[in-house]
Parts: C-alpha cells; sequence; structure tokens
C-alpha cells in the first residue's frame, strides 16, 4: 500500500505517523498556504493541489486524485472535514482504483442524510428524538412539524452537522426567522438548505460510541465519549469514559451500537451520536462515518491505534478484536483552537511567536504546529490537542490542570484560558454537567464574563 492523506493540519499529521509505524510509504498534499507544515516534511512525498481556498485545493477531487495517480497511490485517507464524508470522492477512488480508507459510499450517502440516517437507526432498534419525517420544504410545514414534536425544537441541516445550519426555536413566533436563517447557513455550508425539524432535549447530556467494523462481520466498540462542553454546537472538551452514565445506559448504548453497524453493513471507524436525558434514556443523533477529532481519548483508554485498524480494514484484513473493548483509566482531551473566548470566540490568524506545549507522563498533543509557523485564515481553526490520561477522572484533572499551566501559544489568541477555566470550575471537576454547561456557566468563568455563550 502507498497512502495519500487527503488532509492537511494535526490530522494528516497524526495519519502521516501511524503509515510510518506501518511502513506504509505517504503523500502529503497540500495548498500553496500549507507549503512549508510539519505533513508536508512528515510525508515521504508532497503534491501541491492549489491555491488556499479550500474548494480549489482540499476539496477539489480532480486535483487530490491527479496528486494519488502521479505518485502512484493505491489508498487514501481523507482524515475528518474535508472531502471525508463525501460518497462522491469515495466513489471517484474506487473509479479511480483507489482504495477509500472509510464506509462504502452507499453507506456514506445514507448516513450523510440526516434523515435518511434517522430512519436508518429506528429500522436497527435505535431510539430517535420526536420531529419531521423528511425535510420541510416552507416555514408552514416547519410550523407544524414543530407543533407536533413539540417545543423547543431544532432546525438542523438536512445534509450536514457541525453546528452549521442549526437554530434552536422556543415558540411559534420565532420559526420563521430562524427557518430562513438556517437555510441560508445549509445552503451555504453544504449546497443543500434542506431543513428538518427534532425536538430539543434540554438538559441532556452528548454521548458518543465509537466503533470499528470491518464489513465482514466483525465490530467492535470502542468506548464512550462525553462531549457536552460545546459552543454553537461545536466540541471543546471530550472525556472517555463518559463520567457518571448509569452502567445500564452505558451497556444498552454499547449493544445498539453494535447492532446498528451489523445491520447497515458498516466498515471502517464510525461515530454514533447520542443525546442522553436526566434519566439515562438515549436518543442517536446521528452516525459520524470518519474518523473524529476526539479519537485519541478512544485510543489512550483502549489502547488502540484506530487509524492503524482503519488501515487494515481497507486492506481487506479483519479487526484485531470483536465484541466491545475494555475501557482503562480516563481519559481527557482540550481542544486548542485559534479563536479568542473573551470576544465570542472570534477566529485568529496569524504568526505563532512561541508554541510550547506540555509534555511528562500521561500527557499526549496532536498538532501540526511549530514557533514561528502563520497560521491562515482559510480553514478550520483547530492548532491541536492536548490531552491527558490518568488511572482515574480526580487523577486525570489534575495531570490537565498541570498541563494547561505548562502550555504557551502567543502571538494569536487561543481558547487556552477557557479550557483552564473549566479545568477548575466545579460542574466539570464533579462530572456533572450538560449540552448547557457554557451558557449556564459563562457568568462564573473569568474568560467570558459578560458574554452570552449560545
Amino acid at each position: 500500500m502507498k497512502l495519500l492523506v487527503a488532509n492537511r493540519g494535526e490530522i494528516a499529521v497524526r495519519i502521516i505517523r501511524t503509515a510510518r509505524e506501518l511502513d506504509i510509504p505517504t503523500v502529503a498534499v497540500y495548498s500553496t498556504a500549507d507549503a512549508d507544515t510539519l505533513a508536508v516534511d512528515l510525508a515521504d512525498e508532497a503534491v501541491c493541489i492549489g491555491p488556499p481556498p479550500a474548494r480549489d485545493s482540499y476539496l477539489n477531487i480532480a486535483n487530490v486524485l491527479g496528486a494519488a495517480e502521479i505518485t502512484g497511490c493505491d489508498a487514501v485517507h481523507p482524515g475528518y472535514g474535508f472531502l471525508s464524508e463525501n460518497p462522491a470522492f469515495a466513489r471517484a477512488c474506487a473509479d479511480a482504483g483507489v482504495t477509500f480508507v472509510g464506509p462504502a459510499p452507499e453507506v456514506m450517502e445514507r448516513m450523510g442524510d440526516k434523515i435518511a440516517a434517522k430512519q436508518a437507526a429506528r429500522e436497527a432498534g435505535l431510539p430517535v428524538l420526536e420531529g419531521s419525517d423528511g425535510p420541510v420544504q416552507d416555514v408552514a410545514a416547519a410550523l407544524a412539524a414543530a407543533e407536533r414534536a413539540g417545543y423547543p425544537v431544532l432546525l438542523k441541516a438536512a445534509a450536514g452537522g457541525g453546528g452549521k445550519g442549526m437554530r434552536r426555536v422556543s415558540n411559534a413566533a420565532e420559526l420563521p426567522g430562524a427557518f430562513e436563517v438556517a437555510q441560508r447557513e445549509a445552503e451555504a455550508a453544504f449546497s443543500d438548505g434542506g431543513l428538518y425539524v427534532e425536538r430539543l432535549l434540554e438538559g441532556a447530556r452528548h454521548v458518543e460510541i465509537q466503533v470499528m467494523a470491518d464489513g465482514l462481520g466483525g465490530a467492535l466498540v470502542c468506548g464512550d465519549r462525553e462531549c457536552s462542553i460545546q459552543r454553537r454546537h461545536q466540541k471543546l472538551i471530550e472525556e472517555a469514559s463518559a463520567p457518571h452514565l448509569p452502567a445500564a445506559t452505558r451497556e444498552a448504548m454499547q449493544q445498539a451500537a453494535l447492532r446498528a453497524v451489523k445491520a447497515w453493513n458498516y466498515r471502517s471507524a464510525g461515530t454514533l451520536e447520542f443525546l442522553v436525558d436526566a434519566a439515562g434514556d438515549f436518543f442517536f443523533l446521528e452516525l459520524n462515518a470518519r474518523l473524529q477529532v476526539e479519537h485519541p481519548v478512544t485510543e489512550l483508554v483502549t489502547g488502540m491505534d484506530l487509524v492503524a485498524e482503519q488501515l487494515t480494514v481497507a486492506a481487506g484484513g479483519l479487526l484485531s478484536r470483536t465484541g466491545v473493548a475494555e475501557a482503562r483509566g480516563h481519559a481527557i482531551e482540550c481542544r486548542i483552537n485559534a479563536e479568542d473566548p473573551s470576544r465570542d470566540f472570534r477566529p485568529g490568524a496569524g504568526r505563532l511567536d512561541d508554541f510550547r506545549i506540555a509534555q511528562g507522563p500521561g500527557i499526549r498533543v496532536d498538532t501540526h504546529c511549530e514557533p514561528g509557523e502563520t497560521i491562515p485564515p482559510h480553514y478550520d481553526s483547530l492548532l491541536g490537542k492536548l490531552c491527558v490520561w490518568a488511572p482515574d477522572r480526580p487523577r486525570a484533572i489534575s495531570r490537565l490542570r498541570r498541563a494547561l499551566a505548562e502550555t504557551s501559544v502567543t502571538g494569536i489568541p487561543t481558547t487556552l484560558p477557557l479550557l483552564a477555566d473549566i479545568a477548575h470550575d466545579a460542574p466539570f471537576v464533579e462530572g456533572r454537567y450538560t449540552t448547557s454547561y457554557l451558557p449556564e456557566r459563562a457568568e462564573h468563568l473569568p474568560t467570558l464574563q459578560g458574554q452570552r455563550v449560545a
């Protein structure tokens, strides 16, 4: 196998490192803005695929596959984001005789459509939230669906996620304006303005189940993750395993995930996302048919290399194990983003004057950044992921505090001050928080005081 990594940043670096351990030659692709990055340095070869705008480089299927052809690659790993959940790209890979490291395009297509995914979940016996049976064509249809589901509701983009094209609606009067904004966002982000209505489960937790499957009948649950600390429906901190999750709920979610991936004939890494209410009842949200940003915490508690498993499956091999993987100890991940939390998380680009990340026992850092590097404004704001592991959660929190205190990034604003605030905040320390954490605790967190956080 010779592997083209169709991505950039920390995930490209992370994939290249595993490939190197497996003696798999790698090719990095890069835009002109990323010519001097770590992924380009680490790969065996590198090919420029276009100018900085993602649509002209990392999202340009012809350019990506052209790079694979001229370098003789027979496999492509898409990472996350960009083309990772694009069934047209997976089909183009197959047409070019290149193995796509991920699910079959038919599965991606079904799961990428949130309406079809909910139907597939129902068929597999997973509980789902009330809402519209399909995309709502206009405000009148959305009002009718919201009335049936009961307010508050969410308007959600049918063609994608990541918080784009999503709006909370508390009552019928708010819906027309929210519908217009969500539809416009969905069209801009996914070239599809389709929306659906879903009951909003307030005071819930966002818990996800990591799965691996080989498409040959073998399936593995790699534990669960708590992902409730979010802003604008995008995660900031993740934990494995989810704290204070009732044992019966955890086991039921794991078994539901196993049934689902077998029913869907799933292949490669995937994540089933759920909402969990105060009673321990859970509801399917979506399947992310790719590697997740937060996969390192799962690797830390299971001892697995999920990218290595992906590459094995893509080559036609079997999983190293099946069933439910044992989770040992506790892991926490903090996303260091180039954003200013004190100014409504405004993105920041520019030169990294200093980039010093903590080291020592139980610390893992996934990053592509180095001191003196210029962070371009064209892409996601993630600079790196600071992860800690310890035998139990209290010691993991102590280690996280030490790691955050030893980490310094200057030159551009980052989320580091907010992450440090959270690491000392009582609800987080107690492990009893929901997706409402940031809005509810903003006045108690020095970095966010005086702000309204969504």
